[in-house]
């Protein structure tokens, strides 16, 4: 082998080498622009990452919701966990998350979520008022004795969002129908 043929070769080798981390580079550069650790996930997102509202993951599903609470926002969420699904009488969720129950079922889901951003520094103002939520009735806040929505138990609050935030709640809220 020559040498300036050899030294081509190794030109080459080294300037794909350079190509490939590059790209490497470039491709983990960018996931980290997206995947953003001090950036919030929305709200869906957040609610999955957290592992306890499957159920209420599920149910957005059914309902057709995950694009809606993934928009631009702001909502607030008061997000039933996976237990205060568990307390609604047996067969409930199964029902609801037939096809045939999809408006149902949203209409129950958009009973959670109130239009703006709403922290607990404003939640704990509302004391004795109705908010006006996406399903188009009421919730009533009261907070004496810790913070209720109607019957629910308001049992973390704040969970951030880059499209709003989530109180979680330890019971389902269930509009008149």
């Amino acid at each position: 082998m020559k040498l300036s043929n050899w030294t081509g070769k190794k030109l080459f080798a080294g300037g794909v080498l350079f190509a490939v981390l590059a790209i490497a580079g470039a491709t983990s550069l960018s996931r980290a622009a997206v995947n953003d650790p001090l950036k919030p996930a929305d709200i869906v997102d957040t609610a999955v990452d957290a592992g306890q509202f499957k159920t209420l993951a599920a149910a957005l599903e059914a309902a057709g919701l995950i694009d809606a609470l993934k928009g631009t926002g702001p909502f607030t969420v008061f997000a039933p966990t996976d237990e205060a699904f568990a307390k609604l009488p047996a067969g409930t969720v199964e029902s609801l998350l037939r096809p045939e129950n999809k408006e149902k079922l949203k209409s129950i889901l958009l009973y959670h979520v109130v239009s703006g951003n709403v922290p607990a520094s404003k939640v704990v103002k509302l004391n004795g008022r109705s908010v006006k939520t996406l399903q188009g009735s009421t919730i009533k806040v009261r907070t004496k004795h810790g913070v209720k929505v109607n019957d629910a138990k308001v049992i973390t609050t704040d969970v951030k969002a880059s499209n709003g935030v989530i109180h979680v709640v330890d019971t389902v809220l269930m509009p008149k129908m």
